[in-house]
């Protein structure tokens, strides 16, 4: 169809709680996407300047934009951020995602995987992961998906596997800026 329509993410917390949520995103087209994201029914959702309201109502824009990746079925989503020095990729251990209408939901479980612009990648809130495993009761499945999540994303990552490709990461980011500019309407 080749229209970019808008998209709200929220994620939550194992308690159900709202975590945070990105207000403004524009979901790439199924016939804009990449043939290995296609493969994968991958959504692909860009942002710039987005409203970034957090679970204690604080709110803030985000400074550089984004590409993020979600895989349906796969316990992790990729963020992409295009950083002046180049694209540094966040990644969080999550939920598979839910996209209904005009609104991506997944649960955030905390541990993330920073890969930087110059390959290295650092896993990060372990002690967080931990502490709310306990304060909300993790199930054994949903400890063992989030293990199974973090290396697949792990793997992905050393093997350089989709999404990790900055080429593409910018193809996209620069096709959505040719057609939206600075209006982003």
């Amino acid at each position: 169809m080749d229209i970019y329509e808008q998209c709200v993410i929220k994620s939550f917390k194992h308690n159900g709680h709202i975590h945070r949520l990105w207000q403004q995103n524009w979901l790439v087209p199924e016939d804009r996407l990449a043939s290995e994201h296609r493969d994968e029914s991958m959504i692909v959702l860009i942002n710039r300047q987005t409203p970034i309201q957090e679970s204690d109502g604080k709110q803030w824009i985000s400074r550089v934009p984004a590409v993020s990746f979600f895989i349906p079925g796969e316990w992790f989503n990729v963020v992409a951020l295009l950083e002046a020095n180049g694209v540094r990729y966040y990644c969080n251990v999550a939920s598979p995602p839910y996209l209904q209408g005009g609104v991506l939901t997944y649960i955030d479980y905390d541990l993330d995987v920073i890969r930087t612009a110059d390959g290295s990648r650092y896993i990060v809130d372990q002690d967080e992961y931990e502490r709310h495993k306990l304060l909300y009761h993790y199930p054994r499945q949903v400890e063992d998906k989030v293990r199974q999540g973090l290396n697949a994303l792990l793997s992905r990552i050393e093997h350089k596997q989709t999404p990790f490709r900055d080429e593409v990461v910018m193809r996209y980011f620069e096709d959505w800026l040719s057609l939206f500019g600075d209006s982003e309407e």
